[in-house]
């Protein structure tokens, strides 16, 4: 029996079974081909070793790229583009050996499309940094995907690794035509589908290099949040914000890329100790804003110190929690004190007084214990824990470890069936 022949580049098998599990669960759309996910898995391991054959012998050619309009909020349309579903399995795999190479390098104040960051996370920051300087730079790319430059991005690919075959490959994902409802084609000399699994983080490799590392270079002291192609910039006053406008115009057109002059704006941030007016555009700051910066007193001889306004939950009626208590802990038990809130009482869920008042309120009396902790309240209750014990074959805990692990059981074999069965 003829040993197999030798591959031109080495990828592995596992990169490919867990590339299909990521595509699967983010429930893609059907490519100009026409196969869904439910269609691609009728001969899963068949399409999965075809794919890995093709991308480790380099004779892989990506299919064109569906193109879906959708409409902006002016009216004009967004160009997305749908890859096949074996194409999307493709592209993961070449995402999932890049990635782990870039993802330490980019700045620590991008959050779009990155591992364990997300949109939230940069609303936070930006709001706590509009506490310290009053004004923002809005800053809004023009057609950013549709006109990043190819040779900048394979730069920055060749930059981070030494595969080839990534650098093969993200040339001819690049390269991949757009394919119309029409049928017609449209041939590209720049930009990268909005809407395939690499073109994010090709996207964040364009843009470190064309804006996070030249900030951090030029402007260190000039703190920003960028979100892809969404950058908020933030100035002292509004002659840096004009200068960092000019500035940064500058640096993205040496890069291939143009600001929006008619979105990009320059926004004074008002709150109570702001109270200026600007006309190009005004962000009224609440008032916990302005009391998380000066620590104001809140009159009942406790400090606010940053802690939001809708966690200051009863306590001028009753103390919440324990000495020493966590923040989180303390949170959790002032969310549960809605109840006492609305009647006016205390607080604190497990409190005396506000269980006597939910009681009253409903017309009977509540006959669990007061002023126990959970243990202490099963052992004076054995009826309620007999209740509990017979309800234990339904806990949802169960159920749904019961369900992973059959899952992950099913999982397995069926990657086994392609990693071992296939192997000649």
């Amino acid at each position: 029996m003829s040993e197999p022949k030798p591959k031109s580049f080495e990828i592995s098998k596992w990169a490919v079974w867990e590339a299909y599990r990521r595509v699967k669960a983010n429930k893609g759309g059907a490519g100009v081909d026409g196969e869904s996910m439910a269609e691609f898995e009728q001969d899963l391991h068949g399409n999965l070793y075809k794919l890995w054959n093709r991308l480790s012998s380099g004779s892989y050619f990506p299919p064109p790229v569906r193109a879906v309009e959708i409409p902006k909020r002016d009216g004009s349309p967004r160009i997305l583009g749908v890859p096949t579903v074996a194409d999307r399995i493709a592209q993961t795999v070449v995402r999932g050996y890049l990635e782990p190479d870039v993802e330490p390098v980019f700045h620590e104040d991008s959050y779009g499309y990155r591992p364990g960051r997300s949109a939230h996370q940069a609303l936070r920051v930006c709001r706590e940094r509009c506490w310290r300087q009053d004004w923002v730079l809005d800053l809004d790319l023009k057609s950013f995907f549709d006109s990043v430059r190819w040779d900048l991005i394979l730069k920055a690919v060749a930059h981070h690794t030494d595969l080839r075959w990534v650098l093969l490959y993200v040339e001819r994902w690049l390269k991949a035509p757009l394919q119309r409802e029409d049928g017609s084609l449209v041939w590209r000399d720049r930009g990268t589908p909005q809407g395939s699994a690499i073109s994010p983080l090709l996207a964040n490799m364009m843009l470190h290099y064309a804006f996070d590392a030249w900030m951090a270079r030029e402007h260190p002291t000039v703190q920003f949040e960028r979100y892809c192609d969404d950058i908020i910039v933030h100035a002292r006053s509004e002659r840096q914000a004009r200068q960092l406008w000019a500035t940064i115009a500058k640096r993205l057109a040496e890069c291939g890329l143009e600001l929006n002059e008619r979105k990009t704006r320059i926004v004074y941030c008002k709150d109570d100790d702001r109270r200026g007016s600007w006309p190009g555009g005004a962000c009224d700051l609440p008032d916990t804003r302005a009391a998380h910066r000066r620590g104001q007193n809140t009159g009942d001889g406790t400090q606010r110190a940053g802690r939001p306004a809708d966690l200051q939950v009863g306590q001028r009626g009753a103390q919440v929690g324990r000495a020493g208590e966590s923040f989180g802990a303390w949170s959790r038990r002032a969310g549960q004190a809605a109840g006492g809130r609305e009647a006016g009482g205390t607080g604190h869920a497990l409190c005396q007084g506000g269980r006597a008042d939910r009681s009253s309120r409903a017309g009977t009396e509540d006959p669990r214990p007061v002023g126990l902790d959970r243990r202490s309240r099963r052992a004076a209750d054995p009826q309620g824990q007999a209740r509990q014990a017979d309800r234990v074959w339904l806990c949802r805990a169960d159920l749904r470890g019961h369900r992973e692990h059959s899952a992950r059981r099913a999982r397995d074999e069926r990657a086994s069936d392609f990693l071992c069965k296939r192997c000649g």
